[in-house]
């Protein structure tokens, strides 16, 4: 009996590809996909299905903010283990040879330099403030919330690991929106995140059009910012319209090189006042 490798016409098993939403890998509650390059399936998601990564990202804020500076950039470190251990595999996804290996380096890069900044910001971002008083005034960096990523098609690995490190760094959970024309490379990095210790619904990673989801990603009152690295000008002034309306931050700083600027643009500068002697 011929085993099924051994089967005339057999090519292998095609990759089924799926939403990663509250820690877990799920069709689209629509069931829809579409396909980039006439052979692989991308989950299309639904509105539904990201109501569901909001809500799962906002119920995994507040454990993943108390969480200490130095076990944030352990779990960090551990993603750019499991990065480094499935290499070939994203090498593969992002079309082999040098460029697609010196993305995967530089993604590992990243994960590795916002995992050492996690107890540094505090440090590097707060302040002490002269005060005419018996008091001691401190600016302290918080977390600003729940945010939402646009994943930039250039780079499309290097340039989102560059986006969503820096959010996670500084104590935020994340809703990452797939790259419409490159998905493959943020749908698979789902699956390491799923390994690298970070807890359900700290990270969500959706797949489908942006016509159909950046218009309510902008609008839902619980996310608190929007990173639109891969959006473009149009989207950007529609993202813009609809944050308006909910004091909403967009962060448009341009998806290039690794920066302290990206850590702080996802967070909130807290004054507290305490009596000296006390």
């Amino acid at each position: 009996m011929r085993g099924p490798h051994e089967i005339r016409g057999f090519r292998g098993v095609h990759k089924t590809y799926k939403l990663y939403i509250g820690g877990e890998f799920v069709r689209s509650e629509s069931g829809r996909a579409y396909r980039v390059d006439g052979s692989v399936n991308v989950p299309r998601g639904s509105r539904k299905d990201l109501r569901d990564a909001i809500r799962a990202a906002r119920g995994a804020f507040p454990g993943w903010a108390a969480r200490t500076a130095m076990n944030r950039g352990q779990i960090l470190y551990r993603a750019a283990e499991m990065l480094d251990g499935r290499r070939a595999q994203f090498v593969e996804v992002l079309g082999g040879g040098r460029i697609a290996a010196r993305e995967v380096d530089q993604a590992i890069e990243a994960f590795v330099w916002y995992a050492g900044w996690t107890d540094k910001l505090a440090q590097v971002a707060g302040n002490t403030n002269p005060v005419a008083g018996p008091y001691f005034n401190f600016t302290i960096p918080e977390p600003t919330g729940v945010v939402g990523i646009v994943a930039p098609s250039e780079s499309a690995l290097a340039g989102l690991v560059r986006r969503v490190a820096p959010a996670l760094c500084g104590g935020n959970t994340v809703v990452v929106l797939a790259s419409e024309t490159s998905p493959l490379p943020a749908l698979t990095l789902a699956e390491v995140l799923a390994t690298s210790d970070f807890p359900a619904g700290v990270v969500n990673v959706i797949g489908g059009y942006h016509r159909e989801l950046l218009s309510w990603l902008g609008a839902h009152m619980d996310v608190n910012a929007v990173d639109v690295a891969g959006c473009t000008p149009e989207e950007v002034a529609s993202i813009e319209k609809s944050a308006a309306e909910n004091v909403k931050r967009v962060v448009k700083i341009k998806p290039s090189e690794m920066s302290p600027q990206l850590i702080t643009a996802f967070m909130e500068m807290k004054t507290v006042w305490h009596p000296i002697g006390v």
